[in-house]
């Protein structure tokens, strides 16, 4: 199994040695910061599956770790640096301005575009904006943690992939799991977002890319056994692993 999403910390190591354990060979550490992209490279290089995520989140647009966006374009080119992100928009709490929140992701998506990497989104109360955007853009697209409803129609059209987390196997996520139904299975990823969203068997606790496995088995139970599978070959794909 992949973690397509994680946001490692200070155990890292007893971390992915409890993933391994649990069947996750490969997990894509994301990075929201240089300093986090720093980490997440440090990372990859000692470890022979781990993969980095660089990006800034949104919540950072109004901050001077924006103005480090030629830095996290000049990391991209490590070979273990698979995907720009996570970058977007989130209108949810104002961290950030609406309009430097939206230069920030331009300048993301252009650096995406000219590195030829998948692009992961990270869209809170911002579907028109974040779709808008995303509707003009020609490269490889991730909704990570997918909760956006409005975006499901345009990603399925445009070929988006789709990446559904442990809210996913929560009891009353009835609106989630119809949508993970009308995902293609070549479309479909799994990730955790730990150390958040921790899946219903282990809710409450900080989640982490072991419990991956839950996330895996609500989709195959959408999707039947040979979803698994699929996924991973989804993972391999479009991050070049």
């Amino acid at each position: 199994m992949i973690d397509t999403h994680a946001h490692l910390g200070d155990d890292a190591v007893d971390v992915l040695e409890r993933a391994r354990a649990a069947g996750v060979t490969r997990v894509i550490a994301v990075a929201t910061s240089l300093a986090g992209a720093h980490r997440a490279l440090a990372l990859a290089d000692a470890h022979e599956g781990v993969y980095a995520c660089l990006g800034i989140h949104p919540h950072e647009a109004g901050t001077r770790e924006a103005e480090h966006v030629p830095e996290i374009c000049a990391l991209l080119d490590h070979p273990k640096a698979v995907a720009v992100g996570e970058t977007g928009l989130d209108y949810f709490r104002e961290y950030a301005p609406h309009d430097a929140q939206q230069r920030l992701f331009d300048r993301l998506l252009a650096v995406a575009r000219d590195t030829g990497k998948p692009v992961v989104i990270h869209t809170r109360a911002a579907d028109d904006d974040t779709a808008r955007r995303l509707l003009a853009y020609d490269g490889p697209v991730i909704l990570h943690c997918f909760s956006s409803h409005a975006l499901l129609a345009p990603a399925l059209e445009r070929g988006w992939y789709i990446s559904f987390a442990g809210n996913v196997t929560y009891k009353n996520a009835y609106e989630l799991r119809a949508a993970a139904r009308e995902v293609p299975p070549d479309l479909l990823l799994a990730e955790t977002d730990s150390p958040y969203l921790a899946p219903q068997p282990v809710r409450g606790r900080r989640n982490e890319p072991a419990f991956v496995t839950y996330t895996y088995d609500l989709l195959a139970e959408v999707h039947g056994e040979d979803i698994r599978a699929q996924i991973v070959a989804n993972a391999k794909a479009v991050f070049g692993l």
